[in-house]
């Protein structure tokens, strides 16, 4: 069995109480970041060993972990935060598996862009999540794209990028589309900025932000 365990993405108490108890009784952890992660299995008194798995060696180790599962193994995937192959890692080996014949199964949990969605108070009953836009080659042309779209839709992005995103979705969606910006989802300083993108591109000048960032744009209509 391959097991998909969200991770919490702010506050640890976000986990559930399945997660930890499937985290416990595998064979194996596979982790995008053996560091952070080994933050939260300490946190939780969990012992169950760690082995790198992240965007750099999928490609590379996930037949070999396929192997393990044949023989066997029952293992879990996390990410740092969130839930596995959602703008993480996890796609490919979910892939391997399935074409091997293993059983997955992906455990309910944390992934940013509902609660941020929920929070913007923007339509919600058909949506249409982006995830990261590309950083260069078809970043304009996507965007254009998005603009079209008769529902509300997300974006992943970084505090560096905000700005420059924003203005650029301000450009091709129009100043007084409405939309929103979460931060820090889940922890401490969680924040949700609501106006038009040209009030949020005033707002960011003003206020540089930090944290990981989900933005929210609403139809266009």
């Amino acid at each position: 069995m391959l097991y998909i365990v969200p991770t919490p993405i702010g506050n640890l108490e976000d986990i559930t109480m399945r997660a930890l108890r499937i985290l416990r009784e595998v064979d194996l952890i596979l982790a995008e970041d053996t560091r952070t992660s080994s933050v939260l299995l300490k946190h939780f008194d969990i012992h169950t060993p760690l082995r790198s798995h992240h965007k750099f060696n999928e490609h590379q180790t996930a037949d070999s972990v396929v192997t393990e599962l044949r023989s066997g193994k029952q293992i879990a995937l996390i990410s740092d935060a969130g839930t596995p192959a959602i703008s993480d890692p996890g796609f490919l080996l979910v892939r391997a598996a399935v074409e091997a014949g293993i059983e997955v199964q992906c455990l309910p949990g944390a992934t940013a862009f509902t609660p941020a969605l929920v929070d913007s108070a923007l339509p919600n009953d058909r949506f249409y999540f982006e995830g990261f836009l590309p950083q260069k080659k078809g970043r304009q042309t996507r965007l254009k794209q998005l603009a079209q779209l008769e529902h509300t839709f997300i974006i992943y992005e970084s505090p560096f990028r905000l700005l420059k995103t924003l203005e650029q979705l301000s450009e091709c969606c129009g100043a007084d589309r409405p939309a929103s910006v979460s931060r820090e989802i889940s922890k401490v300083h969680e924040q949700t900025v609501r106006g038009t993108l040209s009030e949020l591109v005033e707002h960011f000048k003003l206020n540089p932000p930090k944290g990981e960032i989900v933005i929210i744009v609403g139809a266009n209509i």
